[in-house]
């Protein structure tokens, strides 16, 4: 094994003022620097789990520069002492890392920092954080940006897009999965229907009819892994059928959207919205034949498009030959009325209609659908084959089963009833903390819009403060909309995955003037 009884000193390392006496003894091993705070709760771990601990404390030291290439370690015996456990411990450690290739030595010379270890190589894949981009929810509509590996976690996280996850029901969703498996006969463990499975096909063509006010052929729905993959479906066919001149997307809106038909190689174009919805005429003179709309709660202006202007965009499609691509992400959840139905009943034949269980269940399920008119529905099914082979089928199984027993109804209530209240906290401890704010948008969904006096901003200042004060935001402009031009703070708020007492704690740690 790699060790010495002998260390020496690393310049620039000195103990810290505070360390125990006995600490300040050895500061010549020269690990008194950030990176000997990892080793710290080698300590408190269990004894059986001090090993792991402290292996993994080193590799992250390592990997993420603390301990950079050619430092020399402290000898085996100097940081059993230190760390308070067994010297056999460390020098199981050592010679496991140096296996490894992140350290290096030989018996009477000392241990090192390995040459090939390239500091940041693999933080973020250790550092257990999502590997997502933009968007976090890896969905095609909002969602709260991750966190990088070396990012600070937020005391108060106001991004938009996820749901309450500690809501998501277990037990019921167990006991779906329990019924599905018990009841499964073997041969539907096989590959299954590209589409979807048959029974959640239609489970879910029921579903959308009774609460959305979709006209759902089982036959036309095709079940996916997210609006995000249902986006990327229909753009490929779009591709390879018509090959549109472009895809038109709502200004403010969501950024996902432009990546993933670009992806799909279509050129896209921004159309404003206004308090009614997308502006007809600038949609007009684009030239698009495919416009991404959000109806029923206008991401991120929190707007329901008016029966004119719903009214127009059909009669727009019709007159160019064209297809509205209408993106209900979180359709279910209106507290102040009935939620509007989804503009695809008013023309299944011009209407591609999308959906997810990501902002009512889980985005972790990945479970979402794609209901196309009839004249796209085999290419749909074709591309979605070439794809992945269809979504798994147990997951699928249990999702059926969770809604043909009522089970997802009642979840609803449920999630309705919390994120009403959370909102309603929200307004009001904004508008306690900044007189003369002014929330916009209607009652729905899991996002609000604060538009706060010019007297708070200018908006950096005011997004630097929060950050300071460990608040997660995101400006409206981060959606593509154009800066106020007065001054004013303009915030898209998430509220959904926030306690109401953590809604009120996070608004008071926003600064105000």
């Amino acid at each position: 094994m790699p060790d010495s009884g002998t260390t020496s000193a690393s310049p620039g390392h000195s103990a810290p003022p505070g360390r125990p006496s006995a600490g300040r003894g050895r500061s010549r091993d020269g690990l008194w620097t950030a990176a000997w705070e990892l080793l710290l709760p080698t300590a408190a771990a269990p004894p059986r789990q001090r090993g792991r601990t402290l292996q993994a404390a080193l590799r992250e030291a390592v990997r993420t520069g603390r301990l950079a290439p050619g430092t020399r370690l402290p000898s085996s015996r100097a940081l059993a002492a230190d760390l308070g456990v067994s010297r056999g411990l460390v020098t199981d450690a050592y010679e496991q890392l140096t296996a490894e290739g992140y350290l290096r030595g030989s018996r009477g010379s000392g241990t090192w920092v390995g040459a090939s270890a390239v500091p940041g190589a693999h933080g973020a894949a250790d550092a257990g954080g999502p590997a997502g981009g933009p968007g976090g929810a890896g969905t095609a509509t909002a969602g709260p940006e991750p966190s990088g590996a070396g990012d600070p976690v937020p005391v108060a996280d106001f991004r938009p897009g996820t749901p309450d996850l500690s809501l998501f029901p277990r037990a019921g969703w167990s006991a779906a999965q329990r019924r599905v498996l018990a009841r499964l006969p073997h041969r539907g463990l096989g590959y299954p229907d590209p589409r979807g499975l048959p029974g959640l096909r239609r489970e879910l063509a029921s579903l959308l009819a009774r609460r959305r006010g979709v006209s759902a052929d089982p036959a036309c729905l095709v079940v996916t892994s997210g609006v995000a993959q249902a986006l990327t479906l229909l753009g490929l066919v779009l591709r390879d059928r018509d090959r549109p001149p472009a895809v038109a997307l709502e200004d403010p809106g969501s950024p996902e959207h432009d990546g993933l038909f670009t992806a799909a190689g279509l050129d896209t174009v921004t159309v404003p919205v206004d308090a009614d919805g997308p502006r007809l005429e600038v949609l007009a003179a684009s030239g698009a034949r495919v416009v991404v709309t959000t109806p029923a709660h206008q991401f991120p202006s929190g707007i329901a498009y008016t029966a004119e202007r719903r009214a127009g965009l059909l009669d727009w499609a019709r007159a160019v030959d064209g297809l509205v691509v209408e993106d209900d992400y979180d359709g279910d959840f209106r507290y102040d009325r009935a939620p509007v139905g989804a503009l695809q009943g008013l023309g299944p034949d011009r209407v591609a209609y999308t959906g997810s269980v990501s902002k009512s269940l889980a985005p972790g399920l990945r479970l979402g659908w794609l209901v196309v008119p009839e004249r796209l529905a085999g290419e749909v099914a074709a591309r979605k084959r070439t794809l992945d082979l269809g979504n798994p089928a147990l997951d699928q199984a249990a999702l059926a089963d969770f809604i043909g027993c009522g089970a997802y109804d009642r979840h609803l209530r449920r999630c309705q009833r919390a994120y009403r209240e959370r909102r309603d906290t929200l307004v009001a401890a904004l508008l306690e903390r900044f007189p003369g704010a002014v929330v916009t948008g209607i009652a729905a969904g899991l996002h609000v819009i604060v538009r706060l006096p010019p007297r708070y901003g200018p908006q950096p200042r005011f997004l630097a403060g929060a950050a300071a004060a460990g608040v997660a935001l995101r400006p409206l402009s981060d959606f593509g909309a154009a800066p106020s031009g007065d001054g004013s703070v303009r915030l898209v708020l998430g509220y959904a995955h926030l306690p109401p007492a953590e809604i009120e704690r996070a608004v008071r740690l926003l600064p105000a003037v």
